[in-house]
Protein backbone atom coordinates (compact mmCIF):
# COMPACT_ATOMS: atom_id res chain seq x y z
CA UNK A 1 0.00 0.00 0.00
CA UNK A 2 1.30 3.45 -0.93
CA UNK A 3 1.18 6.27 1.61
CA UNK A 4 0.23 9.83 0.70
CA UNK A 5 0.24 12.57 3.33
CA UNK A 6 -2.40 15.30 2.93
CA UNK A 7 -2.40 18.73 4.59
CA UNK A 8 -5.86 20.15 3.74
CA UNK A 9 -6.74 23.79 3.15
CA UNK A 10 -8.93 23.87 6.25
CA UNK A 11 -11.16 21.74 8.48
CA UNK A 12 -14.38 21.89 6.42
CA UNK A 13 -15.54 18.59 4.87
CA UNK A 14 -14.91 19.77 1.29
CA UNK A 15 -11.22 20.11 2.17
CA UNK A 16 -10.75 17.56 4.93
CA UNK A 17 -13.15 14.76 3.96
CA UNK A 18 -13.65 14.83 0.18
CA UNK A 19 -10.04 14.01 -0.81
CA UNK A 20 -9.95 11.18 1.72
CA UNK A 21 -13.32 9.77 0.63
CA UNK A 22 -12.30 9.79 -3.03
CA UNK A 23 -8.77 8.40 -2.80
CA UNK A 24 -8.51 6.29 0.35
CA UNK A 25 -8.76 2.68 -0.85
CA UNK A 26 -7.13 -0.74 -0.81
CA UNK A 27 -3.99 0.55 -2.56
CA UNK A 28 -3.60 4.06 -1.12
CA UNK A 29 -3.52 5.28 2.45
CA UNK A 30 -4.28 9.00 2.82
CA UNK A 31 -2.83 10.36 6.08
CA UNK A 32 -4.23 13.62 7.49
CA UNK A 33 -3.52 15.64 10.63
CA UNK A 34 -6.02 15.04 13.40
CA UNK A 35 -9.03 17.31 12.90
CA UNK A 36 -8.29 19.00 16.24
CA UNK A 37 -5.11 20.49 14.73
CA UNK A 38 -6.89 22.10 11.78
CA UNK A 39 -8.35 25.21 13.42
CA UNK A 40 -11.86 26.64 13.31
CA UNK A 41 -12.71 29.21 10.66
CA UNK A 42 -10.92 32.40 11.80
CA UNK A 43 -8.92 30.51 14.42
CA UNK A 44 -5.72 29.19 12.77
CA UNK A 45 -4.68 25.57 12.95
CA UNK A 46 -1.94 24.59 15.40
CA UNK A 47 1.07 25.55 13.29
CA UNK A 48 3.69 23.91 15.54
CA UNK A 49 1.80 20.61 15.67
CA UNK A 50 1.12 20.72 11.94
CA UNK A 51 4.84 21.13 11.33
CA UNK A 52 5.57 18.15 13.61
CA UNK A 53 2.90 16.10 11.85
CA UNK A 54 4.47 16.82 8.46
CA UNK A 55 8.01 16.02 9.58
CA UNK A 56 7.00 12.73 11.20
CA UNK A 57 4.44 11.44 8.70
CA UNK A 58 6.46 12.11 5.53
CA UNK A 59 9.59 10.17 6.51
CA UNK A 60 8.27 6.95 4.94
CA UNK A 61 5.63 8.42 2.62
CA UNK A 62 5.46 8.16 -1.16
CA UNK A 63 3.77 11.51 -1.67
CA UNK A 64 2.73 14.76 -0.01
CA UNK A 65 -0.20 16.90 -1.12
CA UNK A 66 0.01 20.13 0.84
CA UNK A 67 -1.87 23.40 1.25
CA UNK A 68 0.81 26.06 1.62
CA UNK A 69 -1.81 28.39 3.12
CA UNK A 70 -2.37 25.95 5.98
CA UNK A 71 1.37 25.51 6.46
CA UNK A 72 1.97 29.28 6.58
CA UNK A 73 -1.19 30.73 8.08
CA UNK A 74 -3.21 27.87 9.55
CA UNK A 75 -5.97 27.77 6.91
CA UNK A 76 -7.72 29.67 4.16
CA UNK A 77 -9.49 32.25 6.35
CA UNK A 78 -6.46 32.91 8.58
CA UNK A 79 -4.50 33.65 5.38
CA UNK A 80 -6.71 36.76 5.03
CA UNK A 81 -6.32 37.87 8.64
CA UNK A 82 -2.72 37.25 9.75
CA UNK A 83 -0.10 39.84 10.76
CA UNK A 84 2.98 37.68 10.17
CA UNK A 85 6.08 39.09 8.49
CA UNK A 86 8.05 37.62 5.60
CA UNK A 87 10.83 36.30 7.84
CA UNK A 88 8.40 34.31 10.01
CA UNK A 89 6.51 32.95 7.01
CA UNK A 90 9.68 32.02 5.12
CA UNK A 91 10.87 30.00 8.11
CA UNK A 92 7.58 28.09 8.10
CA UNK A 93 7.85 27.43 4.38
CA UNK A 94 11.40 26.13 4.74
CA UNK A 95 10.12 23.01 6.51
CA UNK A 96 9.52 21.65 2.99
CA UNK A 97 13.28 21.65 2.43
CA UNK A 98 13.74 19.62 5.60
CA UNK A 99 10.97 17.22 4.59
CA UNK A 100 12.54 16.67 1.17
CA UNK A 101 15.99 16.22 2.72
CA UNK A 102 14.63 13.52 5.05
CA UNK A 103 12.90 11.67 2.20
CA UNK A 104 14.48 12.31 -1.19
CA UNK A 105 12.03 10.04 -3.04
CA UNK A 106 9.00 11.95 -1.74
CA UNK A 107 6.88 13.62 -4.41
CA UNK A 108 5.53 16.99 -3.22
CA UNK A 109 2.45 18.46 -4.91
CA UNK A 110 1.41 21.79 -3.40
CA UNK A 111 -1.17 24.52 -3.81
CA UNK A 112 -0.91 28.14 -2.72
CA UNK A 113 -3.78 30.59 -3.12
CA UNK A 114 -3.73 34.12 -4.44
CA UNK A 115 -5.68 36.06 -1.80
CA UNK A 116 -9.22 36.88 -2.81
CA UNK A 117 -11.02 40.24 -2.84
CA UNK A 118 -14.77 39.62 -2.34
CA UNK A 119 -17.17 41.90 -4.18
CA UNK A 120 -19.43 42.42 -1.16
CA UNK A 121 -19.24 43.87 2.34
CA UNK A 122 -19.04 41.10 4.93
CA UNK A 123 -16.58 40.19 7.66
CA UNK A 124 -17.70 36.56 7.84
CA UNK A 125 -14.38 35.38 6.35
CA UNK A 126 -12.51 38.70 6.13
CA UNK A 127 -11.11 41.31 8.55
CA UNK A 128 -13.72 43.12 10.67
CA UNK A 129 -13.53 46.29 8.56
CA UNK A 130 -14.64 44.38 5.47
CA UNK A 131 -18.19 44.53 6.85
CA UNK A 132 -18.05 48.33 6.63
CA UNK A 133 -16.27 48.86 3.32
CA UNK A 134 -15.59 45.53 1.61
CA UNK A 135 -17.52 46.49 -1.50
CA UNK A 136 -15.62 49.77 -1.67
CA UNK A 137 -12.26 47.99 -1.28
CA UNK A 138 -13.16 45.66 -4.14
CA UNK A 139 -14.37 48.51 -6.38
CA UNK A 140 -11.24 50.55 -5.65
CA UNK A 141 -9.14 47.67 -6.97
CA UNK A 142 -11.46 46.83 -9.84
CA UNK A 143 -11.89 50.36 -11.18
CA UNK A 144 -8.31 51.52 -10.57
CA UNK A 145 -7.04 48.45 -12.44
CA UNK A 146 -9.30 49.22 -15.40
CA UNK A 147 -8.14 52.85 -15.30
CA UNK A 148 -4.46 51.79 -15.28
CA UNK A 149 -4.86 49.75 -18.46
CA UNK A 150 -7.06 52.34 -20.17
CA UNK A 151 -10.27 50.33 -20.10
CA UNK A 152 -12.28 52.41 -17.62
CA UNK A 153 -15.18 54.47 -18.94
CA UNK A 154 -15.75 58.06 -17.93
CA UNK A 155 -18.53 56.97 -15.59
CA UNK A 156 -16.26 54.39 -13.97
CA UNK A 157 -13.53 56.98 -13.39
CA UNK A 158 -16.08 59.29 -11.74
CA UNK A 159 -17.27 56.40 -9.57
CA UNK A 160 -13.69 55.62 -8.53
CA UNK A 161 -13.12 59.25 -7.50
CA UNK A 162 -16.18 59.12 -5.23
CA UNK A 163 -15.12 55.97 -3.34
CA UNK A 164 -13.64 56.64 0.08
CA UNK A 165 -11.94 53.82 1.98
CA UNK A 166 -10.24 54.68 5.31
CA UNK A 167 -6.48 54.61 4.76
CA UNK A 168 -5.78 52.29 7.71
CA UNK A 169 -8.15 49.66 6.33
CA UNK A 170 -6.83 49.79 2.77
CA UNK A 171 -3.23 49.75 4.03
CA UNK A 172 -3.89 46.66 6.14
CA UNK A 173 -5.57 44.89 3.23
CA UNK A 174 -2.88 45.77 0.68
CA UNK A 175 0.07 45.07 2.98
CA UNK A 176 -1.24 41.56 3.62
CA UNK A 177 -1.80 41.05 -0.10
CA UNK A 178 1.79 42.07 -0.79
CA UNK A 179 3.15 39.65 1.80
CA UNK A 180 0.97 36.81 0.59
CA UNK A 181 1.95 37.40 -3.04
CA UNK A 182 5.63 37.43 -2.08
CA UNK A 183 5.13 34.08 -0.38
CA UNK A 184 3.56 32.74 -3.59
CA UNK A 185 6.76 33.78 -5.37
CA UNK A 186 8.80 31.89 -2.76
CA UNK A 187 6.71 28.77 -3.41
CA UNK A 188 7.51 29.12 -7.11
CA UNK A 189 11.20 29.31 -6.20
CA UNK A 190 10.83 25.98 -4.38
CA UNK A 191 9.55 24.50 -7.64
CA UNK A 192 12.65 25.79 -9.40
CA UNK A 193 14.77 24.20 -6.63
CA UNK A 194 12.95 20.85 -7.11
CA UNK A 195 11.65 20.93 -3.52
CA UNK A 196 8.07 21.17 -4.81
CA UNK A 197 7.49 18.86 -7.77
CA UNK A 198 4.24 20.44 -8.93
CA UNK A 199 2.38 23.58 -7.83
CA UNK A 200 -1.09 24.97 -8.43
CA UNK A 201 -1.78 28.62 -7.65
CA UNK A 202 -5.57 28.88 -7.50
CA UNK A 203 -7.55 32.10 -7.37
CA UNK A 204 -10.44 32.13 -4.92
CA UNK A 205 -13.44 34.27 -6.00
CA UNK A 206 -11.54 35.84 -8.88
CA UNK A 207 -12.62 38.67 -11.18
CA UNK A 208 -11.29 39.87 -14.53
CA UNK A 209 -9.93 43.07 -12.97
CA UNK A 210 -8.92 44.15 -9.49
CA UNK A 211 -6.50 43.30 -6.71
CA UNK A 212 -6.50 39.55 -7.36
CA UNK A 213 -6.01 40.03 -11.10
CA UNK A 214 -3.07 42.37 -10.46
CA UNK A 215 -1.43 39.88 -8.10
CA UNK A 216 -2.00 37.22 -10.72
CA UNK A 217 0.01 39.29 -13.20
CA UNK A 218 2.97 39.39 -10.80
CA UNK A 219 2.81 35.64 -10.25
CA UNK A 220 2.40 34.87 -13.94
CA UNK A 221 5.42 36.98 -14.81
CA UNK A 222 7.49 34.98 -12.30
CA UNK A 223 6.32 31.69 -13.81
CA UNK A 224 7.18 32.92 -17.30
CA UNK A 225 10.58 34.29 -16.28
CA UNK A 226 11.54 30.93 -14.76
CA UNK A 227 9.93 28.96 -17.64
CA UNK A 228 7.88 26.90 -15.20
CA UNK A 229 4.61 26.79 -17.14
CA UNK A 230 4.56 22.98 -17.11
CA UNK A 231 5.29 22.80 -13.38
CA UNK A 232 3.10 25.63 -12.04
CA UNK A 233 -0.54 26.00 -13.06
CA UNK A 234 -2.69 29.02 -12.23
CA UNK A 235 -6.47 29.03 -12.63
CA UNK A 236 -9.66 29.77 -10.59
CA UNK A 237 -10.41 27.56 -7.60
CA UNK A 238 -9.61 26.80 -3.96
CA UNK A 239 -11.55 24.20 -1.99
CA UNK A 240 -11.22 21.47 -4.63
CA UNK A 241 -7.49 21.56 -5.35
CA UNK A 242 -6.47 18.76 -2.96
CA UNK A 243 -8.78 16.42 -4.93
CA UNK A 244 -7.09 17.48 -8.16
CA UNK A 245 -3.55 17.02 -6.89
CA UNK A 246 -4.33 13.63 -5.40
CA UNK A 247 -5.79 12.61 -8.76
CA UNK A 248 -2.61 13.69 -10.53
CA UNK A 249 -0.37 11.97 -7.98
CA UNK A 250 -2.29 8.70 -7.88
CA UNK A 251 -2.61 8.58 -11.69
CA UNK A 252 1.14 9.00 -11.98
CA UNK A 253 1.78 6.31 -9.37
CA UNK A 254 -0.54 4.01 -11.33
CA UNK A 255 1.36 4.95 -14.52
CA UNK A 256 -1.88 5.92 -16.26
CA UNK A 257 -2.97 9.10 -18.01
CA UNK A 258 -6.61 8.98 -19.08
CA UNK A 259 -8.04 10.76 -22.12
CA UNK A 260 -11.21 12.75 -21.39
CA UNK A 261 -13.68 13.98 -23.99
CA UNK A 262 -15.67 17.15 -23.14
CA UNK A 263 -19.34 17.63 -24.05
CA UNK A 264 -21.55 20.69 -23.42
CA UNK A 265 -25.34 21.17 -23.82
CA UNK A 266 -24.85 24.36 -25.88
CA UNK A 267 -22.35 25.36 -28.55
CA UNK A 268 -21.46 28.48 -26.56
CA UNK A 269 -21.37 27.01 -23.03
CA UNK A 270 -17.59 26.83 -22.99
CA UNK A 271 -17.32 30.52 -23.87
CA UNK A 272 -19.12 31.91 -20.81
CA UNK A 273 -17.18 33.33 -17.86
CA UNK A 274 -18.58 31.66 -14.71
CA UNK A 275 -19.56 33.69 -11.69
CA UNK A 276 -16.67 34.37 -9.31
CA UNK A 277 -14.12 33.52 -12.02
CA UNK A 278 -12.05 35.44 -14.53
CA UNK A 279 -11.87 33.43 -17.75
CA UNK A 280 -13.89 31.31 -20.16
CA UNK A 281 -15.25 28.06 -18.77
CA UNK A 282 -13.60 25.87 -21.41
CA UNK A 283 -10.16 27.28 -20.59
CA UNK A 284 -10.57 26.30 -16.95
CA UNK A 285 -12.08 22.90 -17.81
CA UNK A 286 -8.96 22.00 -19.80
CA UNK A 287 -6.68 23.19 -17.00
CA UNK A 288 -8.63 21.12 -14.49
CA UNK A 289 -8.29 18.02 -16.69
CA UNK A 290 -4.53 18.56 -17.08
CA UNK A 291 -4.04 19.28 -13.38
CA UNK A 292 -5.88 16.07 -12.45
CA UNK A 293 -3.38 14.03 -14.46
CA UNK A 294 -5.39 13.57 -17.66
CA UNK A 295 -5.49 14.89 -21.23
CA UNK A 296 -8.38 16.02 -23.42
CA UNK A 297 -9.54 13.64 -26.13
CA UNK A 298 -10.61 14.69 -29.61
CA UNK A 299 -13.44 12.14 -29.82
CA UNK A 300 -15.61 9.95 -27.64
CA UNK A 301 -14.20 6.87 -29.41
CA UNK A 302 -10.62 7.50 -28.25
CA UNK A 303 -11.64 8.71 -24.78
CA UNK A 304 -11.30 6.72 -21.57
CA UNK A 305 -13.89 8.92 -19.87
CA UNK A 306 -16.43 11.50 -21.03
CA UNK A 307 -16.86 14.76 -19.14
CA UNK A 308 -20.35 16.23 -19.39
CA UNK A 309 -20.22 19.90 -18.39
CA UNK A 310 -23.77 21.13 -17.80
CA UNK A 311 -23.79 24.89 -18.35
CA UNK A 312 -26.04 27.58 -19.84
CA UNK A 313 -25.23 29.20 -23.16
CA UNK A 314 -24.19 32.39 -21.30
CA UNK A 315 -24.88 34.44 -18.15
CA UNK A 316 -24.63 31.96 -15.29
CA UNK A 317 -27.25 32.49 -12.55
CA UNK A 318 -27.38 31.60 -8.84
CA UNK A 319 -28.88 28.19 -8.03
CA UNK A 320 -31.32 29.55 -5.45
CA UNK A 321 -33.16 31.45 -8.20
CA UNK A 322 -33.34 28.77 -10.86
CA UNK A 323 -37.13 28.68 -10.62
CA UNK A 324 -37.06 31.84 -12.75
CA UNK A 325 -36.95 31.58 -16.52
CA UNK A 326 -33.77 32.42 -18.44
CA UNK A 327 -33.36 32.13 -22.21
CA UNK A 328 -29.75 30.96 -21.79
CA UNK A 329 -31.02 27.90 -19.92
CA UNK A 330 -34.12 27.10 -21.92
CA UNK A 331 -33.99 27.81 -25.64
CA UNK A 332 -30.20 28.03 -25.96
CA UNK A 333 -29.21 24.64 -24.49
CA UNK A 334 -30.44 21.16 -25.31
CA UNK A 335 -30.75 19.12 -22.13
CA UNK A 336 -32.58 16.29 -23.88
CA UNK A 337 -29.64 15.65 -26.22
CA UNK A 338 -27.29 16.09 -23.28
CA UNK A 339 -28.99 13.40 -21.18
CA UNK A 340 -29.40 11.09 -24.17
CA UNK A 341 -25.65 11.36 -24.79
CA UNK A 342 -24.96 10.47 -21.15
CA UNK A 343 -27.20 7.44 -21.52
CA UNK A 344 -25.42 6.44 -24.73
CA UNK A 345 -21.97 6.71 -23.11
CA UNK A 346 -22.92 4.83 -19.96
CA UNK A 347 -25.09 2.07 -21.39
CA UNK A 348 -24.09 1.49 -25.00
CA UNK A 349 -20.37 2.20 -25.24
CA UNK A 350 -19.92 1.60 -21.49
CA UNK A 351 -17.50 4.39 -20.68
CA UNK A 352 -17.41 6.27 -17.38
CA UNK A 353 -19.41 9.51 -17.46
CA UNK A 354 -18.26 12.45 -15.34
CA UNK A 355 -20.92 15.08 -14.68
CA UNK A 356 -19.78 18.58 -13.74
CA UNK A 357 -23.02 20.44 -13.11
CA UNK A 358 -21.98 24.09 -13.38
CA UNK A 359 -25.24 25.37 -14.84
CA UNK A 360 -25.72 27.51 -11.75
CA UNK A 361 -23.40 28.94 -9.12
CA UNK A 362 -23.75 27.53 -5.61
CA UNK A 363 -25.90 24.51 -6.35
CA UNK A 364 -26.98 21.81 -8.79
CA UNK A 365 -29.45 22.08 -11.67
CA UNK A 366 -32.76 20.67 -10.37
CA UNK A 367 -34.33 20.18 -13.80
CA UNK A 368 -31.27 18.37 -15.13
CA UNK A 369 -30.91 16.07 -12.12
CA UNK A 370 -34.62 15.18 -12.27
CA UNK A 371 -34.09 14.21 -15.91
CA UNK A 372 -31.18 11.98 -14.88
CA UNK A 373 -33.39 10.48 -12.21
CA UNK A 374 -36.21 9.78 -14.66
CA UNK A 375 -33.76 7.89 -16.89
CA UNK A 376 -32.37 5.98 -13.86
CA UNK A 377 -28.91 7.44 -14.49
CA UNK A 378 -28.09 8.98 -11.11
CA UNK A 379 -26.15 6.01 -9.79
CA UNK A 380 -24.86 4.78 -13.17
CA UNK A 381 -22.50 7.69 -13.81
CA UNK A 382 -18.93 7.66 -12.51
CA UNK A 383 -19.23 10.98 -10.70
CA UNK A 384 -21.40 14.04 -10.16
CA UNK A 385 -20.79 17.40 -8.50
CA UNK A 386 -22.65 20.71 -8.55
CA UNK A 387 -21.59 22.89 -5.63
CA UNK A 388 -20.26 26.40 -5.01
CA UNK A 389 -18.14 27.74 -7.90
CA UNK A 390 -17.60 26.20 -11.30
CA UNK A 391 -14.02 25.25 -10.38
CA UNK A 392 -15.07 23.71 -7.06
CA UNK A 393 -17.44 21.47 -9.00
CA UNK A 394 -14.96 20.58 -11.76
CA UNK A 395 -12.26 19.78 -9.21
CA UNK A 396 -14.58 17.37 -7.42
CA UNK A 397 -16.26 15.65 -10.37
CA UNK A 398 -13.12 15.12 -12.49
CA UNK A 399 -10.91 13.56 -9.76
CA UNK A 400 -13.81 11.41 -8.54
CA UNK A 401 -14.41 10.22 -12.11
CA UNK A 402 -10.73 9.45 -12.63
CA UNK A 403 -10.62 7.54 -9.31
CA UNK A 404 -13.63 5.50 -10.43
CA UNK A 405 -11.81 4.69 -13.68
CA UNK A 406 -8.55 3.82 -11.92
CA UNK A 407 -10.25 1.64 -9.29
CA UNK A 408 -13.37 0.12 -10.91
CA UNK A 409 -13.84 -2.40 -8.12
CA UNK A 410 -13.91 0.22 -5.38
CA UNK A 411 -17.40 1.24 -4.19
CA UNK A 412 -17.89 5.00 -4.54
CA UNK A 413 -21.70 4.87 -4.29
CA UNK A 414 -22.07 6.60 -0.93
CA UNK A 415 -19.90 9.55 -1.99
CA UNK A 416 -21.80 9.81 -5.28
CA UNK A 417 -25.17 9.74 -3.51
CA UNK A 418 -23.97 12.37 -1.05
CA UNK A 419 -23.27 14.76 -3.91
CA UNK A 420 -26.91 14.67 -5.04
CA UNK A 421 -28.14 15.07 -1.47
CA UNK A 422 -25.83 18.00 -0.69
CA UNK A 423 -25.25 19.75 -4.02
CA UNK A 424 -28.83 19.60 -5.25
CA UNK A 425 -30.91 18.92 -2.15
CA UNK A 426 -29.16 21.33 0.20
CA UNK A 427 -27.47 23.92 -1.99
CA UNK A 428 -30.32 24.41 -4.46
CA UNK A 429 -33.43 23.74 -2.35
CA UNK A 430 -33.23 23.25 1.41
CA UNK A 431 -30.69 25.97 2.22
CA UNK A 432 -32.82 28.69 0.64
CA UNK A 433 -36.00 27.39 2.28
CA UNK A 434 -34.48 27.19 5.77
CA UNK A 435 -32.87 30.64 5.48
CA UNK A 436 -36.11 32.38 4.54
CA UNK A 437 -38.68 30.28 6.38
CA UNK A 438 -37.07 28.79 9.49
CA UNK A 439 -34.10 30.76 10.86
CA UNK A 440 -36.00 33.77 12.23
CA UNK A 441 -38.19 31.49 14.34
CA UNK A 442 -35.09 30.58 16.33
CA UNK A 443 -33.42 34.00 16.37
CA UNK A 444 -30.71 32.96 13.91
CA UNK A 445 -29.51 34.33 10.58
CA UNK A 446 -27.47 33.16 7.59
CA UNK A 447 -24.15 33.71 9.36
CA UNK A 448 -25.10 32.31 12.76
CA UNK A 449 -26.97 29.12 13.72
CA UNK A 450 -25.23 28.74 17.11
CA UNK A 451 -24.35 25.03 17.07
CA UNK A 452 -22.70 22.64 14.66
CA UNK A 453 -25.20 20.00 15.66
CA UNK A 454 -28.27 21.78 16.93
CA UNK A 455 -31.84 22.60 16.02
CA UNK A 456 -30.97 23.92 12.54
CA UNK A 457 -28.89 20.89 11.56
CA UNK A 458 -31.81 18.68 12.65
CA UNK A 459 -34.23 20.69 10.52
CA UNK A 460 -31.89 20.55 7.54
CA UNK A 461 -31.50 16.78 7.88
CA UNK A 462 -35.27 16.26 7.98
CA UNK A 463 -35.85 18.55 5.00
CA UNK A 464 -33.15 16.81 2.98
CA UNK A 465 -34.70 13.41 3.54
CA UNK A 466 -38.06 14.81 2.40
CA UNK A 467 -36.43 16.20 -0.75
CA UNK A 468 -34.64 12.96 -1.60
CA UNK A 469 -37.69 10.75 -1.07
CA UNK A 470 -40.00 13.10 -2.95
CA UNK A 471 -37.84 14.30 -5.85
CA UNK A 472 -35.18 11.62 -6.50
CA UNK A 473 -36.85 8.27 -7.02
CA UNK A 474 -33.51 6.51 -7.65
CA UNK A 475 -32.42 7.40 -4.12
CA UNK A 476 -35.74 7.00 -2.31
CA UNK A 477 -35.38 4.70 0.72
CA UNK A 478 -31.79 3.97 -0.34
CA UNK A 479 -30.04 6.85 1.43
CA UNK A 480 -29.24 7.10 5.12
CA UNK A 481 -27.93 10.40 6.50
CA UNK A 482 -25.71 9.21 9.35
CA UNK A 483 -24.60 12.67 10.40
CA UNK A 484 -25.27 16.26 9.40
CA UNK A 485 -23.70 19.35 10.90
CA UNK A 486 -22.88 23.01 10.19
CA UNK A 487 -19.02 23.15 10.23
CA UNK A 488 -18.74 26.93 10.59
CA UNK A 489 -22.10 27.33 12.37
CA UNK A 490 -23.58 29.17 9.40
CA UNK A 491 -25.84 28.27 6.48
CA UNK A 492 -23.40 28.33 3.57
CA UNK A 493 -22.11 24.76 3.89
CA UNK A 494 -22.95 21.52 5.69
CA UNK A 495 -21.01 18.46 6.69
CA UNK A 496 -22.84 15.29 5.75
CA UNK A 497 -22.14 11.58 6.05
CA UNK A 498 -24.30 9.47 3.75
CA UNK A 499 -24.65 5.74 3.27
CA UNK A 500 -26.14 4.48 0.02
CA UNK A 501 -27.76 1.09 0.50
CA UNK A 502 -29.05 0.49 -3.00
CA UNK A 503 -26.38 -1.91 -4.17
CA UNK A 504 -23.62 -1.35 -6.70
CA UNK A 505 -24.08 0.52 -9.95
CA UNK A 506 -25.02 -1.53 -13.00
Amino acid sequence: MKKIVLLPLDERPCNYEFPHQIFQNEKYEIIRPDLSLMGDKKTPGNLDEIRNFLLNSTKDADGLVISIDTLLYGGIVPSRLHHDDLKTLTKRLDVLKEIKKNNKKLKVYAFHLIMRSPQYSSDDEEPDYYAKCGREIFLTGFLSHKKEIGWASGEEIKELEKIKVPKKYLDDFLNRRKINTNMCLKSISLVEEKIIDFLIIPQDDAAEFGWTAKDQEVVRKEIENKTLEFDVYMYPGADEVANTLLSKMVSKMENKRPLIYIHYPSATSGHLIPRYEDRMLDTTVKYQILAAGALTASSIDEADLVLFVNAPSANMQEAAYQHKHFREYETQRNLVEFVEKIKYVVRLIKKPAIIADVAYANGGDIEFVKMLDKENLLMEVASYAGWNTSSNTLGTAIPHGIASWLFPNHNFDSFLASRYVEDVGYCSVVRHDVIYNKLKDYGFDYFYVKDQRGVISTIVKDELMKFVNKELSNLKDKVIINDLYMPWRRMFEIGINVTYKGGNKK
